[in-house]
């Protein structure tokens, strides 16, 4: 483990992230708010520090797997410390909460402590768009593209960030997977900016959406959300493109070459749209049951919140939070199966679940059947048996780290159905969950030690937890190599 060539490379990040942090800056002066200089500062403290990294802390050329993971963990920590710097600057948040909007934005989680968005400047708005852009495909895999550059490996970062439990490289160079990965990401961007603007969207809002559908982000400059549009057109364009943001990237590049029948012959792409649909249908049905709408509608906001929360994007229609029991209980499973893999999406993945029903009826075969030779397969394909494990290790965790986190929050207070569903919210990348945290509620109120608890669910959910988790394994830290005096790199010699 070298400590110098993670921090070496963090300092890469750190300037990266500087520039971002300058890029609002053409907003304000656009726009004429005189925060000019919030932005300047902040990038400037970001860019010190990276170069001051990169200077002092000389690197080995080869990156390990372990110093894959701590670059990743390190580059997202620093991007919602340094990222808080915009909102702490204008006064808007304190630290804590700062930080916590920034990870929320860079997680593409899109839980916000802001009670009214409307009183923000324009410019900070952008920014918290442009945290979710940037973190939704992912800001390691964006840097990938010049790692060659700097002499350093990246398939390594690839497999730490990438999310999902599958790794489709699409190149055999790692920046190229990158660079494709970035420019179908790009196009559908651009693609969903033009039409938001036919549906009479103003361009700043129109790129804001923009960048936060694609991200599954869900933050958006109206408090209401989405219903603060009141358009059919723009609910239906933003629901096409939240669909697509939950699909696997890799599968929209291959459809883009030419195979037209590159998702209906993926398997968990038949499975993405077959829980969709269920979930559409018990929804409508106990609506409609309950009364809460006529048909019209109740299709209308079913369709809508449906592919909002089971993608991970979070924008908000209708008060799901007043839906039936059983809807407020589909929404919370939705949460946890979340997108595809290799998608922008949060969540468990699909994938993971369907491979996991797979894994449940080979069990009861082999029951009904003990002498039978029972293989698992996935796209016609035997599953090896460390998939399996890795994925049942996956859940096993995964509901590890959300009951200890849920029983933090209820020690503060909170009470057990929004303990819950904040966690849920957070841990799966999501934004509003229910009760005190609904979709037309915020975090804000919360105590500093429960934001705390959720900044981390956030980071955890969005890097796949054993990314994260790892760095708390003592054996993870032997053999660190800590950069003394003769690692500093001297530029006399």
């Amino acid at each position: 483990m070298r400590l110098g060539t993670v921090l070496y490379l963090l300092g890469w990040f750190l300037i990266f992230l500087a520039g971002a942090l300058c890029v609002p800056l053409v907003v304000d002066l656009w726009f004429q708010e005189g925060q000019g200089w919030v932005y300047l500062a902040a990038g400037a403290i970001s860019a010190v520090c990276g170069i001051l990294l990169v200077l002092l802390v000389y690197p080995e050329r080869e990156l390990s797997y372990r110093e894959g993971f701590a670059v990743v963990v390190l580059a997202w920590g620093a991007a919602g410390v340094f990222g808080a710097l915009p909102y702490t600057f204008t006064g808007s948040l304190g630290f804590i909460d700062a930080v916590f909007e920034a990870v929320s934005g860079f997680t593409t989680t899109g839980s916000t402590v802001f009670a009214h968005l409307e009183d923000l400047p324009r410019s900070l708005h952008f920014w918290r768009a442009l945290t979710q852009w940037l973190g939704g495909m992912g800001i390691i895999i964006l840097s990938l593209a010049v790692l060659p550059l700097l002499g350093i490996g990246g398939m390594q970062l690839y497999q730490a960030e990438m999310p999902g439990p599958t790794k489709d490289k699409l190149a055999p160079r790692i920046q190229d997977t990158a660079r494709i990965l970035w420019a179908v990401y790009l196009f559908f961007t651009v693609l969903e900016v033009i039409l938001l603007l036919l549906g009479g969207m103003n361009l700043y809002e129109a790129v804001c959406h923009a960048f936060t559908t694609l991200a599954t982000g869900g933050f958006s400059t109206r408090t209401a959300s989405i219903t603060a549009f009141n358009s059919l057109y723009i609910e239906i364009v933003i629901t096409i493109f939240m669909f697509l943001a939950g699909i696997n990237f890799s599968l929209h590049y291959h459809f883009l070459k030419g195979n037209f029948k590159a998702y209906w012959e993926n398997e968990e792409f038949r499975f993405y749209v077959l829980v969709g649909f269920i979930a559409i249908a018990i929804c409508f049905l106990f609506n409609l049951l309950t009364k809460n709408y006529t048909p019209w509608p109740n299709l209308r906001y079913t369709v809508f919140q449906v592919w909002s929360i089971m993608t991970t994007t979070g924008y908000v229609t209708a008060d799901f939070d007043h839906w039936p029991p059983v809807c407020r209980l589909l929404f919370l499973i939705l949460m946890v199966f979340g997108g595809m893999a290799g998608s922008t999406g949060g969540g468990v993945k699909q994938v993971r679940f369907l491979l996991f029903f797979k894994f449940i009826r080979l069990q009861f075969r082999k029951l009904i059947h003990p002498r039978a030779v029972e293989i698992l397969r996935y796209q016609g394909k035997k599953v090896p048996s460390y998939v399996i494990e890795a994925i049942l290790g996956y859940m096993a965790l995964y509901l590890l780290v959300f009951l200890g986190a849920s029983m933090l929050l209820t020690a503060q207070g909170l009470d057990l159905i929004t303990a819950i569903s904040a966690v849920s919210a957070t841990l799966n990348n999501i934004g509003p969950g229910l009760a005190k945290v609904g979709p037309v509620q915020h975090f804000g109120w919360l105590p500093p030690f429960s934001k705390l608890v959720l900044t981390f669910c956030m980071l955890a959910g969005r890097l796949e937890l054993y990314t994260v988790m790892i760095l708390f394994v003592p054996a993870y830290w032997q053999d660190l190599r800590i950069p003394s005096f003769r690692s500093i790199r001297r530029r006399s010699n």
